[in-house]
C-alpha cells in the first residue's frame, strides 16, 4: 500500500514542502530511503524501526521504499523521522481509513527517540513559515513550541508517536496536544556595559557612533590596553532596535543552526566574536551539507574580529563578498545556497606582533620584516571595504583618574536613533536600511557634493591613491555625519571629518 505524508525541508534560510511517499510491497525485508537524503536522513531508518516497535505497533517485515519528493533537492535534518514513521503506519494499515484521511491535513516535523517520544529539531520556524500557504496543521515537538508561536501557523505538539496516533484515531481531543503558551514581548534588558566606563578615546567613541548611525564598518588600531575590546563590547548598546522583519530573519537563521534554545523571537541584535583560529568554513559558512557561518549569525548585528591581523589570510579574504553584497553564496556540485550576511564589522588589532610599535615607554621588539608580514595579512581590497579606521592612543592618567563620567550609551543611542529615523524615511519603500548600504543611484541622489568639495576629493584621490570604492564610502559616511547633525545636505566639514578616519588611505597599512 502507498501512503503520502507532508513535511518540509530547508534550502538557504527558507523552507519548502516535501512529500514523503511510503510504499510497502511483498518481498525480502528491506528499508530504503531515496530522494537525495543526507546522512542524517538515512540514519533515521534505525530510529524509526525502534520508535515504531516501542510505541506498540508492528514494524512490517516487507520491502519498504521511502521517496522524498522533489527528488532533485537535497534533504537533511532529523525531522524526517516522524513523517516516515507515520507513512509506515498508514501504508501497513495500522491506522484506520479515518486516521489516514486525517493525516492528509497535517505537516509532520520531528525527530523520534527510540522509545517513540518526539525530540526537538532544527529549522522548524522557516519550514512553518514557508509551508503556511498549504493550509495544513503542523505537528512539531513540544520543545519547538516557541518557533511555532512565532510562525503564527496552526500546530499541535504531541509528546509521543503513540499520542499522535491516538489523536488521529479520535481517541484523544486536539486540546490535549496543544500547549497554551504565548511568548510575551519583553523590553530589552539593561546592559551593564556602558560607554561611560571608557576613559578617554573620544575619537574612537565618535567613530563608533558614526558606525552605529549609518551601519559602517570600523577598524581600531592601538596598543594593548587602550580599550579596543572594551569599546567593541559596548557597541551593541548604541545600536537601534530590530524591526519585526529583521528579527524574524535572524530568528530563522538561528532556528536552522539549532541555536534557539529557550528563546522566542530574537529581539536583540546579534554580537558574534569568533576566535582568530576559526576556520574559513566556520566563518563564512558551507561544508558538505551547507550551513550558515558566523557572518550569517551576525546578520543585522555586529561581527567583532579581535586580533584582526591574527586571522588567517584566507579567512579574512572570504569576508570580501559579504562586506560588499550583504550575502554569502555557497556553491556545491549539486546545489547552490545563499545566506544573508548584512552585518557591521568591528575589527581591532595591534600595530605590530609585540604590540608596542609607537609606544614611547616600551620599545618594539619586532623586526621590520615581522611588522610587514603581520600587517600584510590584511589585503588592500579588504581594507577598501572598511569605512572608518581609528588609531587609539594610550590612556593618560588624568583621563583614567577622572571622577566625572563621560557620555552614557543611552545618550549616544538617542542621537543614533534620530539619525536612523532620518534614513528610514529617506529609504522608505526600498531594501536599503542604512547609509552604508546605499546603491549607486541612491548615492547620486542623496549625497550631492557641496561647493568646492570636488577639488578636495580630487586632490585626496591623487595624493592618497583613493579608489572609486573609497570615494563612495567617504560620501556615505559624510551623509551619516550630516544625519547625526540633522542637516539636509553634506557639508565640506563633514568630508574633512571623514578623511581623518581613513589613515590607511594616507599611509598604507604597513606605516600605521
Amino acid at each position: 500500500m502507498l501512503a503520502n505524508i507532508c513535511t518540509g525541508a530547508i534550502k538557504g534560510i527558507d523552507g519548502f514542502a516535501v512529500s514523503v511517499e511510503v510504499d510497502i510491497a511483498p518481498g525480502m525485508p528491506t528499508f530504503s530511503v531515496v530522494g537525495l537524503p543526507d546522512v542524517e536522513v538515512r540514519e533515521s531508518k534505525e530510529r524509526v524501526v525502534a520508535a515504531v516497535r516501542n510505541s506498540g505497533f508492528d514494524f512490517p517485515l516487507k520491502r519498504i521504499t521511502v521517496n522524498l519528493s522533489p527528488a532533485e533537492l537535497r534533504k537533511s535534518g532529523t525531522h524526517f523521522d516522524l513523517p516516515i514513521a507515520l507513512g509506515i503506519l498508514a501504508a501497513s494499515n495500522q491506522l484506520s481509513p479515518q486516521a489516514t484521511e486525517k493525516l492528509k491535513e497535517l505537516l509532520a516535523l520531528g525527530e523520534l527517540a527510540l522509545d517513540g517520544s518526539l525530540r526537538p529539531c532544527a529549522g522548524v520556524l522557516p519550514m512553518l513559515i514557508s509551508c503556511q500557504k498549504l493550509g495544513k496543521t503542523a505537528v512539531i515537538p513540544p520543545q519547538n513550541v516557541l518557533e511555532g508561536q512565532v510562525s503564527s501557523a496552526p500546530f499541535i505538539t504531541p509528546h509521543t508517536l503513540k499520542e499522535l496516533a491516538d489523536y488521529l484515531e479520535g481517541k484523544t481531543d486536539i486540546s490535549s496536544l496543544q500547549i497554551n503558551y504565548i511568548p510575551q514581548t519583553e523590553a530589552e534588558p539593561e546592559t551593564e556595559l556602558d560607554f561611560s566606563d571608557v576613559k578617554g578615546q573620544a575619537l574612537a567613541k565618535r567613530a563608533l557612533e558614526i558606525a552605529a548611525a549609518g551601519g559602517h564598518n570600523v577598524l581600531m588600531i592601538g596598543l594593548p590596553g587602550t580599550g579596543k575590546s572594551m569599546l567593541a563590547k559596548r557597541f551593541p548598546g548604541i545600536l537601534p532596535p530590530l524591526t519585526q522583519e529583521e528579527a524574524l530573519e535572524i530568528t530563522k537563521i538561528y532556528s536552522i543552526c539549532n541555536l534557539m534554545g529557550k528563546s522566542k523571537l530574537l529581539t536583540r541584535r546579534p554580537f558574534r566574536d569568533p576566535h582568530h583560529t576559526i576556520s574559513d568554513v566556520a566563518l563564512i559558512g558551507g561544508g558538505s551539507n551547507p550551513r550558515p557561518g558566523e557572518v550569517s549569525l551576525a546578520h543585522n548585528g555586529v561581527l567583532f574580529l579581535d586580533e584582526f591581523a591574527e586571522f588567517s589570510r584566507s579567512s579574512l579574504e572570504v569576508l570580501r563578498e559579504p562586506l560588499e553584497n550583504g550575502q554569502v553564496t555557497i556553491s556545491r556540485a549539486k546545489e547552490t545556497v545563499s545566506y544573508p550576511a548584512r552585518f557591521t564589522l568591528v575589527a581591532a588589532m595591534n600595530p605590530c606582533p609585540c604590540g608596542n610599535l609607537g609606544n614611547p615607554l616600551k620599545p618594539c621588539t619586532c623586526t621590520p620584516m615581522q611588522i610587514n608580514r603581520y600587517k600584510s595579512r590584511i589585503s588592500g581590497p579588504l581594507l577598501d571595504r572598511i569605512d572608518l579606521t581609528v588609531n587609539l592612543n594610550p590612556v593618560k592618567y588624568t583621563d583614567w583618574n577622572k571622577h566625572s563620567e563621560g557620555e552614557t550609551s543611552a545618550q549616544i543611542r538617542a542621537r543614533v536613533l534620530k539619525a536612523r529615523e532620518i534614513q528610514r524615511k529617506r529609504f522608505a519603500g526600498t531594501n536599503t536600511t542604512a547609509n552604508a548600504f546605499m546603491n549607486a543611484k541612491q548615492l547620486k541622489e542623496f549625497c550631492p557634493l557641496p561647493a568646492g568639495a570636488d577639488a578636495i576629493l580630487e586632490a585626496a584621490m591623487r595624493k592618497f591613491g583613493l579608489s572609486a570604492r573609497s570615494l563612495d564610502k567617504i560620501l556615505k559616511t559624510a551623509r551619516t555625519i550630516a544625519d547625526l547633525e540633522g542637516v539636509a545636505h553634506i557639508q565640506t566639514k563633514h568630508l574633512v571629518e571623514v578623511m581623518q578616519y581613513r589613515p590607511l588611505d594616507r599611509k598604507g597599512v604597513a606605516d600605521v
